[in-house]
């Protein structure tokens, strides 16, 4: 009698363990991507700040300057400095050009740089700190110690020191503005540092 040998092939599939390994490998591809998006995404999130920041503080920077330079007597005679110290600035300046001239200040409160406008009013004409509008310039300042505003003298070579406290008002001439800001002090790429400086045209000796 003739036997008759029977091959059975073998279905195919995935053995648990194949199936195990392939889900490992599906699970790392995902951690990887999901890694990826959230790199990108954060560094999409960082240049969008670092740009916002740039405009906002050059925008501040640009009305700052224009106001200092034009700084000069009040509209009650009073000198083109009203205060000076390291995380303030008063002075006077027609801004909106109507012949009165309107006593301004920038100050850091907080983590936010200022503005502080008095336009004079009333017969005789006064400054009414009641009547002061603030606005805010610039956010997440992170100076720290570091001073806002530092002040020279007419002997200034770009080497000089800045003028000691208490400042003394009349020996101003220039005036610079150095602001660190950071958005997040526990993020990269940390605090930035933007600096101006101006000197005070009515003011001016060799400058």
């Amino acid at each position: 009698m003739m036997f008759k040998t029977i091959l059975q092939k073998s279905k195919p599939g995935f053995t648990l363990i194949e199936t195990l390994i392939a889900f490992f490998i599906f699970l790392l591809l995902l951690d990887g991507a999901w890694v990826m998006y959230e790199n990108t995404i954060s560094t999409n999130s960082i240049l969008t700040g670092n740009l916002s920041m740039q405009m906002e503080v050059r925008k501040a920077f640009a009305s700052m300057t224009a106001g200092i330079r034009s700084a000069s007597l009040s509209s009650l005679g009073s000198y083109a400095i009203a205060a000076a110290s390291s995380t303030s600035f008063t002075y006077y300046s027609d801004i909106d050009h109507d012949n009165l001239k309107e006593k301004i200040r920038y100050f850091l409160s907080g983590d936010i740089i200022k503005e502080g406008i008095i336009k004079p009013s009333g017969s005789p004409l006064i400054y009414n700190s009641a009547n002061e509008k603030i606005y805010n310039l610039i956010h997440d300042v992170a100076n720290g110690s570091n001073p806002v505003f530092s002040y020279y003298d007419k002997n200034y070579n770009g080497a000089t020191a800045p003028l000691p406290a208490p400042i003394n008002i009349p020996d101003i001439r220039l005036i610079k503005i150095n602001i660190l800001i950071d958005a997040n002090p526990l993020r990269a790429p940390g605090a930035v540092n933007f600096t101006t400086q101006v000197s005070i045209r009515n003011l001016k000796d060799n400058l």
